[in-house]
């Protein structure tokens, strides 16, 4: 088969039927995924590290500011796993080593979304303090991470919300 064509077989070879087992499974292990070393090295291009800072960051607010305010036992046992993986597997080494002694200090708060938003905030704090960056304030984090999307209020806010957002990225 020629690279980048799709195996019309592909879908076919996938147990649809594991993803319930698989959820399953992180739902009931959640805390085995938390602790364990960084999979990746040393990240050397600074410019590059930041960059993935900046767009992690983002995905990270977002990612809780969508989190279900009520959310299940197992949408927070999910958020719990993707945290520590995400830990574990962030491109940058050092980085997440530093943030993985970061989360034994400051355990994932997962029980709605404000609590987990108001985490975020907080140890992205914890970040920016080691990397000696200004303290952002977590009073409006809920506010400040609008993903655009459709249920969210008019466009006008979100337009501001945007901008208010690319401008505290270009200082963190």
């Amino acid at each position: 088969m020629a690279q980048g064509t799709r195996d019309p077989n592909y879908a076919d070879s996938i147990n649809y039927g594991k993803s319930q087992e698989l959820t399953n499974m992180i739902t009931s292990n959640a805390h085995a995924f938390a602790g364990g070393p960084a999979i990746a090295s040393k990240l050397g291009n600074e410019t590059v590290k930041a960059e993935l800072g900046r767009a992690a960051w983002k995905l990270f607010h977002t990612t809780f500011a969508r989190f279900p305010d009520k959310p299940t036992k197992e949408e927070s046992s999910m958020l719990l796993a993707y945290i520590h993986l995400f830990q574990r597997l962030y491109p940058c080494g050092e980085c997440a080593t530093h943030f993985g002694e970061i989360l034994d200090q400051y355990p994932p708060q997962v029980s709605s979304r404000s609590t987990a938003a108001a985490w975020g905030c907080h140890v992205h704090n914890e970040v920016n303090k080691s990397l000696m960056k200004p303290i952002f304030d977590c009073s409006d984090i809920g506010d400040f991470y609008d993903c655009g999307c459709a249920e969210d209020a008019d466009e006008n806010e979100t337009t501001t919300t945007a901008k208010t957002h690319a401008a505290r990225e270009a200082t963190t």
